[in-house]
């Protein structure tokens, strides 16, 4: 296979196919570059936008700047996955235009074609976003966001605005965005939850593109600290019943300081939300996962994924070829806990797909003040996994050489876990990053199972099958591949297992 060029003197060169795939290669291996997780392969990254499956591929469309490393006039980038494991980036789908940069949205399939845009009786898909008027912000107006459509009639590889955007104008509210939109199967119609300042509006539509409000949500429940972004509503089903729940990101106001996303658990009967309970809950408890939604069109099954950062240094992260990651995918279950119902996340199934070999487990491990586990570890990303028979104080030191270290620990007096980064490589970007991260012990009983994805400059924990739920990112200059395990008092670990993951790239 051979690849055309322009050479520098307007003629046609010739790059061997081998050269190209060196360079793509070495694109994606730069320090702190994550193997495990998409990121763009240049420039700068946020929220991920209209996740949807169709036809046997994994879209992820994703807030893209193709300008700089810092957050510009905003585009859809987009990515697609056969496994949503492996991703290939694909052309920018949607360009800023004369309404506005392309803020944050949803994707459908149009199976019926609800809105007259298909062709032939096929089923298609329509994107719904925010177009943001960056002239009407600076003239301080407060309808500079609106909602708009484009589609999509040949699998997602290029998209149509439509003709008569936008389809839903603001009535007036300056933080009007971020539509997440679902086939409302009982009513036969739409539904959109939108971000209006900080709280949920809902509308509905038969067509995608004439929009009726039906009711606001959470103006006295949930996190306040900041604007509500991101909204994602959806069914799910536990012990026979069905539930309803919906994601709302807010920034700032996180568990942590910074960005963070709460879930509601409740009912919804195509015109509003009634919340079972008034507990604030997160989806994640770690500083870093933000405006995290699903995907549509996987029938039961949920998928979650996160933009891996917090708006408190976002900007300032130590890249310098690109800015920013997604989150692992996550499978999303709804569990009791103390008398009431919580939303779980593990690592999809599909991320075993990448051990590099079978695990390695211990078993019976006896632990003291710094027992040390594995001296040098075969590779920056891998899986661990431990479980033990009764829980107290401990921590897990990942280090390398050079002194830098992430901790993950449990403070039984606090009934706490966290994440400490204060010593994990370069920190004074920002000097909020160097924070110790809390997060509550949801599960109740003594026994304690972990999981925890490392990657090259992140740090994903799932505690109590998925019940808290902590993301880090981090910056160190070498691989963390030495493992310690310490405990205030002699503790024994039942099983611990180590599985080497390979490079997604």
């Amino acid at each position: 296979m051979t690849l055309i060029k322009w050479s520098l003197v307007g003629g046609l060169t010739l790059l061997s196919f081998k050269t190209f795939a060196q360079r793509t290669v070495s694109a994606y291996k730069e320090l702190f570059r994550p193997q495990l997780h998409f990121s763009p392969r240049e420039k700068w990254t946020n929220d991920p936008n209209g996740l949807v499956y169709y036809q046997g591929t994994y879209h992820l469309f994703f807030q893209y700047y193709p300008g700089d490393i810092i957050w510009g006039p905003m585009h859809w980038g987009h990515a697609t996955s056969r496994d949503l494991i492996h991703w290939k980036q694909q052309p920018i789908a949607l360009y800023p235009d004369s309404l506005g940069y392309i803020f944050s949205g949803s994707a459908v399939v149009d199976s019926g074609n609800t809105s007259g845009l298909g062709r032939n009786g096929k089923p298609f898909l329509v994107a719904i976003f925010t177009h943001h008027d960056p002239v009407g912000e600076k003239k301080g107006s407060a309808d500079y966001q609106n909602q708009s459509l484009a589609y999509s009639l040949d699998n997602g590889n290029t998209w149509t605005k439509y003709k008569n955007n936008p389809v839903l104008k603001n009535p007036g509210i300056t933080d009007f965005r971020d539509p997440n939109v679902m086939w409302y199967r009982p009513g036969r119609k739409w539904v959109m939850s939108l971000a209006t300042k900080d709280k949920i509006s809902f509308y509905s539509s038969p067509d995608l593109k004439s929009w009726t409000k039906e009711s606001d949500f959470g103006q006295d429940l949930g996190a306040h600290g900041g604007v509500w972004e991101c909204p994602n509503l959806f069914p799910m089903q536990l012990n026979g019943v069905t539930w309803w729940v919906l994601l709302v990101s807010t920034n700032p106001g996180g568990p942590n300081g910074g960005s963070g996303t709460q879930y509601f658990i409740g009912q919804f009967d195509g015109r509003k939300f009634y919340p079972n309970g008034s507990t604030t809950k997160w989806v994640d408890y770690g500083p870093d996962d933000y405006a995290g939604i699903t995907w549509n069109n996987t029938g039961q099954r949920k998928i979650f994924l996160g933009w891996m950062s917090n708006w408190i240094y976002a900007n300032q992260v130590p890249t310098a070829v690109w800015r920013n990651a997604m989150t692992l995918p996550r499978e999303l279950k709804l569990v009791h806990a103390k008398d009431e119902i919580y939303l779980s996340s593990i690592p999809i199934r599909e991320l075993d797909r990448l051990a590099l070999e079978k695990p390695r487990v211990i078993r019976d491990i006896a632990v003291d003040t710094m027992t040390e586990i594995f001296g040098g570890l075969s590779g920056a990303q891998y899986k661990l996994e431990l479980h033990a028979d009764t829980l107290q104080d401990f921590f897990i030191t990942f280090s390398n050489s050079m002194g830098q270290q992430m901790v993950l620990g449990y403070d039984k007096a606090s009934n706490e876990w966290y994440t400490d980064r204060a010593l994990s490589g370069r920190t004074d970007f920002n000097k909020e990053f160097s924070k110790r991260s809390f997060s509550p012990r949801i599960a109740t009983g003594k026994e304690m199972d972990l999981t925890v994805v490392m990657d090259a400059s992140s740090l994903e924990m799932f505690a109590d099958k998925g019940l808290t739920v902590m993301t880090s990112a981090f910056f160190p200059d070498s691989p963390l591949i030495r493992l310690h395990v310490g405990s205030r008092e002699p503790w024994k670990i039942q099983r611990l297992s180590y599985t080497p993951l390979r490079s997604i790239w």
